[in-house]
């Protein structure tokens, strides 16, 4: 029973968790939040000009999405935050100071773009050309009918796939200690890390674990409903065995009852 008592004792010291709990609700967690909120937006736009780019007729739009997909999604993403964030420190001093934020919400958007991209551009490819064809029929131009028509059918079937990264975009938003960061700024890992190495207990890293379980599972759960609902067209807060129902109901309808 001892390595029992040493997992409890090590990572389940309850007085340690409350003692950090107060900064990582006030500090951490919002801090993990601008992090991982920012890059998602700005990865997300991006993200979408590397899609349409990806799928575009000129080679000389094509090429540089791909290189750029492949370089960023190759790298570790720690290698890429110190690259952005130490490599342009001096520009960052520069312009807005020594705030390493900035510079480590670039580095996260980036990433974020090429994985965004690559969903975002699968999701605009499974688009049946008849959508293309019929808006041109309409009068729309490639442009009109990829904004109003293509795009916003190809977001929809992704959802899911965003959302998945955005929860990567969380997690990895622990990696922006590299950068150091003052007590201010410190995210939820960050936290956890420096009251393991004052009291000697893992603790508090697992109290960090527990916020990034509390923040991306029910998150995962959001978009379920919403990509179930926009799939089956449910009214919201109706039951799934209603819609099946409705659906054996149907003229038609394999097993209805047809009489």
């Amino acid at each position: 029973m001892d390595p029992l008592r040493t997992l409890w004792e090590t990572f389940f010291d309850w007085d340690s968790m409350r003692e950090a709990l107060p900064e990582m609700l006030t500090v951490g967690l919002p801090n993990t939040l601008i992090l991982a909120v920012s890059a998602a937006l700005l990865g997300s736009v991006l993200g979408m000009v590397l899609a349409v780019a990806g799928i575009s007729r000129s080679r000389w739009l094509r090429w540089p999405a791909r290189v750029y997909t492949d370089v960023f999604r190759g790298l570790p993403a720690a290698a890429t935050i110190l690259l952005i964030g130490v490599g342009l420190a001096p520009l960052g001093m520069q312009v807005w100071g020594p705030d390493p934020y900035p510079l480590g919400i670039l580095a996260l958007s980036l990433i974020a773009a090429a994985y965004i991209g690559e969903i975002f551009r699968s999701g605009i490819q499974s688009v049946e050309a008849a959508q293309m064809e019929g808006a041109r029929a309409l009068g729309f131009s490639w442009g009109e009918a990829m904004r109003v028509v293509i795009i916003p059918q190809g977001v929809r079937r992704v959802l899911p796939a965003w959302v998945n990264q955005l929860i990567a975009l969380i997690k990895d938003s622990s990696l922006v200690y590299f950068l150091g960061l003052v007590a201010s700024q410190r995210e939820l890992f960050r936290i956890g890390q420096d009251y393991a190495a004052t009291t000697g207990n893992e603790s508090a890293l697992l109290l960090a674990g527990l916020f990034y379980l509390a923040l991306t599972v029910p998150l995962t759960h959001v978009v379920n409903a919403i990509d179930r609902r926009l799939r089956h067209g449910r009214a919201a807060g109706a039951p799934d065995d209603e819609i099946e129902d409705a659906d054996l109901a149907l003229p038609g309808a394999v097993g209805g009852n047809q009489r």
